[in-house]
């Protein structure tokens, strides 16, 4: 008998092993991949990644997107409006950025850096470093790594983090106008931005750079499992459509535009695996440490890098770094993730003030405008905000697609009027009349 993702989902309770395990692979790969540009500068990959070798290293970060967009969707499905979310996406994300960040520029930067003390605390790019904590990302500290193989770079990994932030603002908006309600609708949006951006990548004649993954390719896989969520009562889970994914995964990122048009087999690479359910190896999956791996295996590589020229060999940089980061990543899910994701129990509380906040604001305009303006008025911008919407998604970054998603978010917030929202719910929280269980994060 055929499985849906929905039935494997509803058979495991929403809590397969599988997606711990891919975490913590995918994780542990990209400190992988990074030990020999770390170790021998950024030329020495164009040597090494090719080939089968470079297909691997570029799967990784659409499959950690595709995963992301997955698992959130699942996240949706338990939060009553979108204060919930972002709030439950804010304690995921920022606490432990915020200490990576203020740990590496007061810290680790000063004991490292070639300059004096007084002459790191006043450059510019010390204070600039701690834009990284909204996204705004910065790689330079003052004298910090300029003599390693990969010259002052501390954190390369954060370029990933503001399409991460992007997915999570342009989620909301299109939530907020209804258009992840129409499955159909956001199939069409994905299927639009690829075929956009595989014309673009065949205008400019090469992929841009060593890794063709790039910032529209990850907002895309993101959106692919954000979709594969919404079709899961269709999409089959089977060992056959699995290889063809693979076949395609690897025959795509092998020709020069491909990667462009890998996110939807990615994504089913994702799902397949993560729904799997292996024996859980106790201390590997006791807690979530691929964030803190993510965050600070760049850093500790670079570290050891700094050491000397007998440091400069990625087999030592992996082994090293690699139970390093594992120390840390502990530490930083015990002491800081864990204990910050327990105060989503203040979260509906916070929720209930501030729409009742919005919402009272909103009956004193309706009150002092005729509301049938405000109405129309109101209709218009939510259209409005649904087209910058799909230029945020479409284009990876964009200004206007970024305001227009925060007015969204507000607008929508005043629709809710102490209701759930509906195209939240998605499903309405059921299954073929069943009760559904969504796949949940740590």
């Amino acid at each position: 008998m055929k499985q849906s993702i929905a039935d494997r989902i509803n058979q495991t309770g929403g809590r397969t092993s599988g997606f711990d395990y891919l975490r913590i692979f995918l994780a542990v790969s990209v400190i992988a991949i990074h030990s020999t540009s770390i170790s021998y500068g950024r030329a020495y990959d164009a040597t090494i990644w090719t080939g089968l070798a470079a297909v691997f290293a570029h799967s990784i970060l659409p499959i950690f997107f595709a995963l992301s967009g997955f698992l959130v969707a699942g996240s949706l499905e338990r939060c009553p409006t979108l204060v919930s979310f972002y709030g439950l996406r804010t304690l995921r994300i920022v606490p432990a950025l915020f200490v990576e960040v203020m740990l590496s520029a007061i810290i680790f930067g000063p004991m490292l850096s070639t300059m004096d003390l007084a002459s790191y605390f006043s450059a510019p790019e010390f204070r600039l470093y701690f834009l990284n904590i909204i996204g705004d990302i910065h790689y330079l500290l003052p004298g910090v790594f300029t003599n390693n193989p990969l010259p002052a770079t501390v954190n390369g990994q954060l370029w990933t983090v503001p399409f991460e932030l992007e997915c999570y603002v342009a989620l909301g908006a299109l939530i907020a106008v209804g258009i992840t309600s129409k499955r159909k609708v956001l199939l069409g949006v994905i299927i639009f931005g690829q075929c956009l951006w595989a014309w673009e990548a065949y205008k400019r004649g090469n992929a841009g750079e060593l890794a063709p993954v790039n910032g529209p390719v990850l907002v895309l896989s993101f959106l692919s499992g954000f979709l594969f969520f919404l079709y899961r009562d269709l999409i089959i889970l089977s060992k056959s459509l699995f290889i063809l994914a693979t076949t395609a995964c690897v025959g795509l990122l092998l020709l020069q535009h491909g990667a462009f048009l890998v996110a939807i087999p990615a994504t089913y690479i994702t799902v397949y695996l993560g729904l799997l359910n292996p024996p859980k190896i106790k201390y590997l999956l006791a807690g979530d440490y691929s964030y803190g791996l993510y965050l600070y295996g760049y850093p500790i590589q670079q570290a050891f890098a700094s050491m000397g020229s007998w440091a400069h060999h990625w087999y030592l940089n992996l082994a090293v770094s690699l139970s390093a980061a594992f120390v840390i990543a502990y530490m930083s899910w015990n002491y800081i993730e864990k204990p910050t994701l327990a105060l989503r129990r203040y979260l509906p509380e916070i929720e209930r003030k501030f729409v009742a906040f919005v919402y009272g604001a909103w009956g004193t305009i309706r009150a002092l405008v005729w509301e049938d303006v405000v109405t129309k008025l109101l209709s218009l911008a939510i259209f409005g905000t649904g087209i910058g919407s799909a230029m945020l998604l479409l284009d990876a970054h964009g200004s206007l697609g970024l305001i227009s998603a925060l007015m969204c978010f507000t607008l929508g917030v005043m629709k809710t009027r102490y209701r759930r929202f509906a195209v939240i719910r998605l499903s309405g929280g059921k299954e073929n009349g069943e009760p559904f269980v969504a796949p949940r994060e740590r």
